[in-house]
């Protein structure tokens, strides 16, 4: 899922949600400034005014990150009834200090500490009418007694808030792609798609689970939008069209309560691997090859988790005994099993090894960002594979040179796929563990001045065999 934004303009509906009513549209500054002149008083301390500002910009933002209107199938972004939302006045005078102090900061907004979305900052006058959130009048008192714009947010919000600054600027277009997605695409709208069907399955539980979350649209995935749709009253085709995007959209945000002050919140779990299932002694699944990769990475930076010799996809009693440690280091029942707990704690501990690797770490095997890397995606992670894809090029021939720009484009995939027919890979041309693996340890060696055999790691910081065994 994408990273919000603060979007150029806002549609803004004069009524009740469902009312017969004129639509307005403005630019996100200038609706702010219409909200906070309508809704506090320019005499206020500045203190105040910034505190109530933060909260008026995060909740607009929750309402369009959200897609909480749109997502029902109405053509605006927010009302202007205060029984829903914020209060706006077309055509009102801007008092000059709250025009300043938006043009300012408009593109900052509160966040709960572990989430992404923009925070639901309910709030009320508190005199009239009193909430669980912040209480405009309130904070009067509270700038009054020398408190920050944040310790007064902090008051009313709790402790584990932060404030996003400098956020991008980007058109309000929506998050549906403009086009349906159907059985063979694969682009980061259909992980999307996987992620939020993985999580609506867990309160509908008629809808199967989606794994890999890679995005895919496969056999799996089409199976899990039917019956979506099949639950939810639409039409039964396996094809994720406008219709089925926003009812997917706004189940999601209901589920997870993200336009509720007590939100279950997006987290780095919302946007990496979902659990898939119970892996255990015996398994063969292309899961236990991922464990495995996450294992022998945690094993090189804990000396309590041995480390594993191979990734095969075979659940053995070496990795038995790598979930045991990982287990009894974590205060989990030391089973050696992965259950939900198990995974989630390996996953976020192979995360925050590779979130706490500092800048300029040269003298060890790149880590596996954690999401797959296929045409259309872009980040430094892009651009770390393209700087081994592009020194593998001057050691193996079949293997084009590429640009380091960060965007997985034509010739990235064109030298991937070179890479993994070369290397003995399932020649897909995305990037997940196994890929990423071998070109990684081939890339160790060439940098160290010599080349390594065939399917053998160079034994720095991943010291297992590569054991592709044909996948991606």
């Amino acid at each position: 899922m994408p990273l919000p934004f603060i979007p150029e303009t806002i549609t803004v509906h004069l009524g009740p949600p469902g009312s017969d009513a004129q639509n307005v549209t403005l630019s996100f500054p200038d609706y702010i400034k219409n909200v906070a002149s309508s809704e506090i008083y320019p005499t206020w301390p500045e203190s105040a005014i910034r505190a109530n500002i933060y909260a008026q910009i995060s909740f607009a933002l929750n309402r369009i990150y959200t897609e909480w209107y749109r997502s029902q199938g109405y053509d605006y972004d927010i009302t202007n009834s205060t029984a829903y939302d914020q209060y706006f006045v077309q055509g009102r005078d801007i008092f000059d200090n709250i025009s300043n102090i938006v043009d300012e900061i408009f593109n900052n907004y509160l966040v709960r500490q572990g989430s992404v979305e923009p925070l639901f900052a309910q709030y009320c006058s508190g005199t009239t009418v009193t909430c669980d959130g912040l209480s405009q009048w309130g904070t009067v008192a509270l700038a009054e007694q020398g408190m920050s714009p944040y310790e007064i947010l902090t008051y009313y919000y709790g402790d584990n808030i932060d404030i996003v600054r400098d956020a991008p600027v980007s058109p309000n277009l929506g998050s549906y792609p403009g086009e349906p997605l159907r059985l063979g695409d694969a682009n980061e709208d259909v992980r999307t798609i996987q992620l939020r069907l993985n999580r609506i399955s867990a309160n509908y539980p008629a809808i199967p689970k989606i794994y890999p979350v890679n995005g895919f649209f496969d056999q799996n995935t089409e199976n899990a939008v039917r019956t979506f749709q099949q639950v939810f009253g639409l039409a039964v085709d396996g094809v994720v069209g406008k219709a089925t995007w926003y009812r997917i959209a706004y189940l999601f945000t209901a589920i997870k309560g993200l336009s509720e002050l007590s939100s279950e919140g997006l987290s780095l779990a919302d946007v990496t691997a979902v659990y898939p299932e119970q892996l255990e002694l015996g398994m063969r699944a292309e899961a236990v090859r991922e464990l495995q990769y996450f294992l022998a990475v945690i094993g090189n930076y804990y000396e309590e988790v041995p480390i594993l010799g191979s990734i095969d996809g075979i659940f053995g009693q070496e990795t038995q005994e790598a979930v045991i440690a990982v287990q009894k280091l974590f205060g989990l029942p030391a089973t050696g099993i992965v259950d939900e707990p198990t995974w989630d704690q390996i996953t976020s501990t192979y995360l925050s090894i590779l979130k706490a690797l500092p800048p300029g770490w040269e003298d060890a095997v790149p880590l596996y960002p954690g999401r797959f890397l296929l045409e259309g995606i872009r980040g430094d992670d892009v651009s770390q594979l393209q700087t081994m894809l592009s020194t593998l090029s001057t050691v193996y021939p079949e293997i084009p040179e590429v640009p380091v720009d960060g965007i997985y484009g034509p010739m990235t995939r064109d030298a991937v796929l070179a890479a993994q027919a070369l290397f003995g890979l399932q020649v897909s041309g995305v990037v997940g563990t196994p890929t990423w693996a071998a070109i990684a340890s081939r890339y160790m060696t060439v940098v160290n001045g010599s080349r390594t055999a065939a399917e053998q790691y160079p034994g720095q910081a991943l010291r297992v065999e590569d054991g592709t065994g044909g996948q991606a």
